[in-house]
C-alpha cells in the first residue's frame, strides 16, 4: 500500500482525497491512490452534493464536526485538498486504519 500524503500546516491537517462520486454502495474508503486517499462517495456530482457528502462522511468517520473539515481546493474536481483542524495526524491515521 501506498503512503498517504498527509501533512500539517498551521495547526491544521491537510490531506488529499480522489473521489468517485455517485456510487451505488454506501460512501466507503476505498484505500490510497499516489499518496490520495480514495473514497467512493454514494451522492451525485451536481449541486455540491458530492462535497456535502464527502464532509459528512469524514466527519463521521473521524468522529469530529464537520465545521472541522474544509474542502480548501478542488471544489469540482474529483482531487480534493481538504483542511481538518481539531484532530492530529495520529488520531487522524489511526481513525482511518492506516497506522
Amino acid at each position: 500500500m501506498t503512503e498517504l500524503n498527509i501533512r500539517e500546516d498551521n495547526g491544521n491537517t491537510i490531506l488529499t482525497v480522489k473521489i468517485i462520486p455517485g456510487s451505488s454502495s454506501p460512501s466507503k474508503i476505498c484505500g490510497i491512490l499516489d499518496g490520495m486517499l480514495k473514497i467512493k462517495i454514494a451522492a451525485p456530482p451536481e449541486k455540491g452534493k458530492a462535497n456535502q457528502c464527502l464532509v459528512k462522511f469524514l466527519a463521521k468517520v473521524l468522529d469530529i464536526h464537520k465545521n472541522s473539515i474544509k474542502i480548501i481546493s478542488g471544489q469540482t474536481n474529483p482531487i480534493k485538498q481538504i483542511q481538518i483542524s481539531e484532530i492530529s495526524i495520529d488520531s487522524i491515521m489511526k481513525k482511518l486504519n492506516l497506522q
